[in-house]
């Protein structure tokens, strides 16, 4: 037997976010059916992130107002600039509590085989406020993939001519890991970025 038009809909709806499948979208279908209160605060909070967010005309973060909280935070570095593929990646920066400058958001990283070059993401941005803002320093914080590696490399190109510093951060072994358990590059990141005790 099928559902009526309108939760088939809804069941589709939730089956298109990452990680939920038919059965799960069904248990929260059916959940908010018989939760007429949450189905309406459920909606109107999608209604509101349809309506208030918006990307910070700056650095691109998510934002209620047309800047967000880090761009208009005079205490912050405003010489630094932290490199992240998405939102995801600067709060997870900001969670770490160890940088106080400011971020710019490239919406992803350079893959051919996605159809996603230099053009697609925000870097043409980068370069323009690397060139009118005082930035001494830029560190590319994007992920240890293929992509990620291409990305920083063209981004570094581009850098280049304004002699700043263009760091990465380090990779390696993770907190209580096993180094026998380690693949291969992981390793030879944690040998190539060791410090001084």
């Amino acid at each position: 037997m099928k559902f009526p038009d309108s939760v088939e809909n809804l069941i589709k709806k939730f089956s298109k976010l990452p990680g939920i499948g038919k059965k799960s979208a069904e248990r929260f279908v059916f959940f908010l059916l018989g939760e007429r209160e949450a189905l309406q605060q459920l909606g109107q909070s999608i209604n509101d992130l349809d309506l208030k967010i918006h990307q910070c005309t700056i650095c691109g973060n998510i934002a209620e107002e047309e800047q967000c909280p880090i761009c208009t935070d005079p205490k912050r570095d405003q010489s630094t600039l932290c490199v992240v593929e998405n939102f995801k990646d600067l709060y997870a920066i900001e969670a770490s509590q160890q940088y106080r400058g400011r971020y710019h958001i490239l919406m992803g990283l350079i893959s051919p085989l996605e159809g996603k070059g230099p053009e697609k993401l925000k870097i043409k941005e980068l370069v323009e406020r690397v060139k009118d803002e005082n930035i001494s320093e830029v560190i590319l914080a994007t992920s240890s993939s293929t992509e990620g590696d291409t990305t920083c490399l063209y981004i570094d190109r581009l850098l280049k001519p304004f002699s700043i510093k263009v760091t990465r951060l380090a990779f390696g072994l993770a907190v209580g890991s096993d180094i026998a358990h380690a693949d291969q590059t992981t390793l030879g990141r944690a040998l190539a970025g060791r410090q001084n005790i």
